[in-house]
């Protein structure tokens, strides 16, 4: 059975056995014919809201908070039809802000690349930092003591504007609406708390579950708390083109898209896999070894215990080096004692929940990762165990398993979130 995996920008094939071998992806949804039509319609019949050219003045400020190069949100796609409903204001009184979070910044090259060129020279485009200090501000603490710092050009923006894609998300539910604005545009020490080892290590802080889930409850109290004017959800395909487009109220934006994405990827399965291949969805998820983790949980959602799981990640973009991720990994020897140090009291420390996770997934199964973008002395700095040729690891697995071992392929990764039914 001849499979591509999304690795990187040009995919990897692999051939494996046919009868054993269970291929998961994501119920493919052809791109909607005219997008930016229906992006149109969405802002002109808004869910909720007021229609966008209504709710904006010529006189007021607006901030548009978008995502960054981690996700592959079609900003470019988006922000000229959306910016379009705003042609009563001026230029110069629209910011787009790129909701990095704790990310890196992203370059000129790559915000051409993400927003298109007339967008991106056309207006004020702003990297948030989290950890400049002078560039945020105390909007309040959220009812459990959250403290809340956001970006200080989109709490003194007049109307507030989040563009986002949903998709699942590892430990928030789904990604897009309210995680635009915290962690999207939220501060150090906000985002800490949001990521905390007791947020991280709660049994409802998984894949495609938004209420009860105790990250995504308080980041949609900050959303609520602080403000959000209007909201623009999308929902795409691997080719990367719209299926669906929705707009107006932030929290009844989130939900009906979120419908659509769980239709789309969240897929039950009867029982675990002994062995399971997974990728990060390719480029640009797959930048670097941090992201590529969201894959490793996609599979370990249906991975026997004590089974195998090989991912697939390019990681052009290393470790990375910026943030705390790699030497949080290199502070201890071996996945427990990382959750031993993790969750020990008063241990807070950037980075460390996405090392939380992978800990936890190692626990379960042993994770090889296939990456032409580090060495194997950095896969096993990491803890994991490196691969040159996906295909030669999974037949030594399955020689392993014996005769009644089972091998699943998510080839397009966390864009597919298989669970065990019952």
């Amino acid at each position: 059975m001849e499979i591509t995996l999304a690795y990187g920008r040009h995919g990897l094939t692999v051939d494996l056995p046919d009868g054993r071998t269970t291929v998961i992806a994501p119920a493919y949804a052809p791109g909607l014919p005219d997008q930016a039509g229906a992006l149109r319609d969405a802002l002109r019949n808004p869910i909720g809201a007021a229609p966008l050219r209504r709710l904006v003045s010529s006189d007021q400020t607006v901030a548009i908070s978008v995502c960054d190069i981690t996700r592959p949100m079609p900003s470019a796609v988006v922000l000229p039809v959306l910016l379009s409903e705003l042609p009563h204001v001026p230029s110069d009184q629209i910011t787009i802000l790129v909701a990095t979070g704790t990310h890196r910044a992203n370059t000129p090259e790559e915000l051409e690349g993400m927003l298109g060129h007339q967008v991106a020279r056309g207006y004020r485009t702003v990297n948030h930092d989290a950890f400049d200090a002078s560039a945020l501000e105390h909007a309040g603490d959220t009812p459990d003591g959250i403290p809340i710092w956001l970006n200080r050009r989109w709490t003194e923006a007049d109307v507030r504007i989040t563009t986002g894609f949903v998709e699942p998300h590892f430990f928030a539910g789904f990604s897009g609406g309210p995680k635009m604005v915290a962690p999207g545009l939220a501060g150090f020490e906000t985002i800490m708390r949001l990521h905390d080892a007791g947020m991280i290590g709660h049994p409802s802080s998984t894949w495609g579950i938004t209420e009860g889930n105790p990250i995504h409850d308080a980041v949609r109290q900050i959303a609520r708390q602080t403000g959000v004017d209007f909201s623009v959800d999308v929902t795409i395909n691997r080719e990367g083109r719209i299926t669906s487009a929705f707009a107006g109220d932030l929290f009844e934006v989130h939900k009906a898209a979120c419908e659509v994405a769980k239709r789309a990827a969240m897929r039950p399965i009867d029982k675990p896999f002994d062995i399971v291949v997974t990728t990060n969805s390719g480029y640009p998820l797959d930048l670097n070894l941090y992201q590529a983790v969201k894959g490793m949980s996609a599979a370990a959602q249906i991975v026997k215990e004590g089974g195998a799981i090989v991912c697939a990640a390019e990681c052009s973009d290393g470790v990375p080096e910026h943030g705390e991720y790699r030497q949080i990994l290199s502070q201890a020897s071996s996945p427990e004692a990382l959750l031993e140090q993790i969750c020990a009291p008063g241990h807070n420390r950037h980075d460390q929940w996405q090392v939380q996770i992978q800990a936890q997934i190692q626990r379960r199964a042993r994770v090889f990762l296939k990456s032409d973008g580090l060495t194997h002395e950095q896969v096993r700095a990491a803890h994991l165990e490196p691969t040159d040729d996906v295909q030669s690891t999974v037949q030594e697995l399955i020689r392993e398993s014996g005769p009644e071992g089972r091998v699943c392929v998510l080839p397009e990764g966390p864009q597919t979130i298989p669970y065990l039914a019952g």
